[in-house]
């Protein structure tokens, strides 16, 4: 059931919570099961096999899912503007009308801007604030709202 359960129990919300739940309490069930007590004289049958370790398993790739969902959920929000803090490096991939701004490492060729500004206001006049700004990146979307203050990263 735990191999069943690395496959197949991360496929729900719910299910996203209490798989690990369950599959910590299979290893505690496991523990208990590999130090029995003495067989009782004259016990009925033979005990089960217990079948080849899960970590032989094919089963067990099941235990990736999480973890690339996890390493899915920190890429995307490394290279979102959202996260971006003053210094941080920005490419545009859309237009100046419509911009779609990525956070890129500030060595590479892709960088365009340097964020030398943020508020967390929807108002492109607090860039005054900064002489050395270029432009001034808005965001309003549901309850997040802020401004970016950009200067332009020198081409080589």
């Amino acid at each position: 059931m735990t191999a069943r359960s690395l496959w197949q129990g991360w496929w729900g919300i719910a299910s996203m919570v209490s798989n690990p739940i369950t599959l910590i309490a299979n290893l505690v069930s496991l523990a208990r099961i590999r130090s029995p007590a003495p067989p009782v004289p004259g016990a009925p049958g033979v005990p089960m096999t217990p079948g080849r370790p899960l970590v032989k398993r094919v089963e067990i790739l099941g235990l990736l899912l999480p973890v690339l969902l996890v390493a899915a959920v920190a890429w995307s929000a490394q290279r979102d503007p959202d996260y971006a803090d003053v210094g941080d490096c920005v490419h545009n991939s859309g237009n100046d009308l419509r911009p779609d701004l990525d956070v890129v490492d500030c060595s590479g060729t892709d960088a365009e801007f340097r964020i030398v500004g943020r508020f967390e206001v929807s108002d492109a006049s607090a860039c005054k604030a900064y002489p050395e700004s270029d432009a001034a990146f808005v965001l309003e979307r549901g309850s997040t709202t802020y401004t970016l203050c950009l200067t332009q990263v020198p081409s080589f």
